[in-house]
C-alpha cells in the first residue's frame, strides 16, 4: 500500500489538491473529478484522504483498511495521485478542517492548498464542523456539470455571502494565494455513485466499468457489499 509521503519531484509552488470522502467504494466518478480538476488548476498532486469514522455517516460497507486498499489500487499508476492515511489512523471522527489544519502546518503558510468538492457537498458546507474556517486554510474548487450555477435559490445565506466575496474565475489565483478563493470547474458528468454500486452488488448486479478492475477484483475477493 502506498504511504502518504510523496516521492515524486513536483514543484511545491503549484497548488496541492485534497479530495476527501468515504470512498466506499472509490469509483470512476471520484477519479475523473480528481483528474480533470488537477488539469484545470495545474495541481502538483491530489491527495486522496479516506475518512476513518465519518461524522455524517452510519456504518460503512467496508472497513477503513479495506477502503484504504481500494483507494491505493485505484490510484496506482498515476504519479499525481497520492494516498493520505491520516484520517483512518485516528480513533475519533475526522473533520476536514482538522485535516487541512494539519496539512497547513506541514506545508507552511505559503503553500497553496485546494479542497476539491462536488457541487452537492459544497452546497451542504454550512453543516460541516467549523466550516467557515475552511476558507482560511484552503481554496475551494467545486466540480460541477456544465451550465450549473452555485448561486441557487434556497442557498444558505452565509454561504452565499462567502461565495460572493471569494469567487474567482482565474486558476492563477490559486497559485498566487495560499487559501481563500472559491472556483467552479466544469467536469464531465458521470452519473456514478457509491450507494448505487453497493446496492447493485447486494442485488447481484455487476459494477464492472463503474470502477477500476483492480478495485472490483478486491471487492470480489473480500466479498464486500453482499
Amino acid at each position: 500500500m502506498r504511504s502518504e509521503e510523496y516521492s515524486g519531484v513536483l514543484p511545491r509552488a503549484l497548488p496541492l489538491g485534497v479530495l476527501g470522502g468515504t470512498f466506499d467504494p472509490i469509483h470512476f466518478g471520484h477519479l475523473r473529478l480528481a483528474e480533470e480538476l488537477a488539469q484545470q488548476l495545474a495541481l502538483s498532486e491530489v491527495r486522496f484522504v479516506p475518512s476513518g469514522k465519518p461524522w455524517h455517516r452510519g456504518a460503512l460497507g467496508a472497513t477503513p483498511v479495506q477502503r484504504l486498499e481500494m483507494v491505493s489500487r485505484a490510484i496506482a499508476g498515476n504519479p499525481r495521485f497520492v494516498l493520505d492515511e491520516r484520517e483512518v489512523r485516528k480513533n475519533s471522527a475526522g473533520y476536514t478542517v482538522e485535516t487541512l489544519s494539519e496539512l497547513r502546518q506541514e506545508m507552511g503558510g505559503e503553500q497553496s492548498l485546494c479542497l476539491l468538492l462536488g457541487a452537492d457537498a459544497f452546497l451542504g458546507l454550512p453543516t460541516w464542523h467549523h466550516w467557515r474556517e475552511l476558507f482560511g486554510l484552503a481554496h475551494l474548487a467545486v466540480a460541477q456539470r456544465p451550465g450549473f450555477s452555485l448561486l441557487q435559490e434556497g442557498m444558505d445565506g452565509l454561504l452565499r455571502e462567502e461565495i460572493k466575496q471569494r469567487m474567482s474565475a482565474d486558476p492563477a489565483d490559486l497559485q498566487g494565494l495560499p487559501a481563500g478563493r472559491v472556483m467552479t470547474c466544469p467536469i464531465t458528468p458521470l452519473a456514478i455513485s457509491a450507494t448505487t454500486i453497493r446496492a447493485g452488488i447486494g442485488a447481484g448486479r455487476s459494477p464492472r466499468y463503474l470502477l477500476p478492475e483492480s478495485v472490483l477484483d478486491y471487492i470480489q475477493a473480500q466479498n464486500l457489499y453482499r
